[in-house]
């Protein structure tokens, strides 16, 4: 179970406004990066309901959705942002993900003293500091919030997708290269929402 401790140390240094950063959606082979950002004060109240926050790939889907509105009321703010796959195939997966992060954190109006984000990089051209956590999502409970509103938003727009584009079963995978999902690549060829820079979409 994930707590509190690690926000705690960051407000124990000082810190009173905190971002916590995380994305989905680097690995499919179609579909946007979405990064959700939660802002959290040094007077946040962790109720019972959300120690129940983990690592949204942990998590079932119904788990998820139960867990996605008590975060977005639980927190002081929560914003998302999304980058296509166009802009995926223009600047890369990690540099759209950076981006997204950004979009993320420009859609809500408080300024955070520090971004926690998961992973070895922090965002490049940022002012404000920023802490970098390897398997962040898994260690620390904020990020962790932010992994699932990250997660639940995609997966909605996965589902809208399917609708446009039926045959590729984006409902099923979300996008990622599974077998279903390259058997339905190699019947039909990639569509409007499928990331042509990655090498799997183009194989034959």
């Amino acid at each position: 179970m994930l707590d509190f401790s690690t926000e705690k140390e960051f407000f124990n240094q000082g810190y009173k406004l905190i971002a916590a950063i995380d994305e989905a959606g680097r690995g499919p082979l179609a579909g946007p990066v979405v990064a959700a950002c939660v802002i959290f004060r040094v007077d946040q109240v962790i109720s019972e309901e959300l120690k129940q926050i983990n690592d949204s790939k942990k998590l079932s889907l119904k788990k998820r959705e139960a867990l996605y509105l008590p975060i977005k009321q639980a927190f002081f703010g929560v914003g998302v942002g999304i980058c296509d796959n166009q802009t995926i195939d223009r600047i890369n997966i990690l540099q759209a993900s950076f981006l997204a992060m950004k979009k993320a954190l420009g859609s809500i109006k408080l300024k955070p003293d520090l971004i926690i984000l998961d992973g070895g990089f922090k965002i490049p051209n940022l002012s404000i500091s920023q802490k970098a956590i390897v398997k962040g999502d898994e260690k620390v409970l904020t990020i962790a919030a932010a992994s699932i509103i990250a997660k639940v938003e995609r997966d909605r727009l996965m589902i809208k997708f399917h609708q446009q584009y039926p045959q590729y079963g984006f409902d099923q995978h979300k996008g990622y290269g599974t077998k279903l999902h390259l058997e339905r690549l190699k019947q039909h060829g990639p569509c409007l929402i499928h990331r042509l820079s990655f090498a799997r979409v183009l194989q034959k």
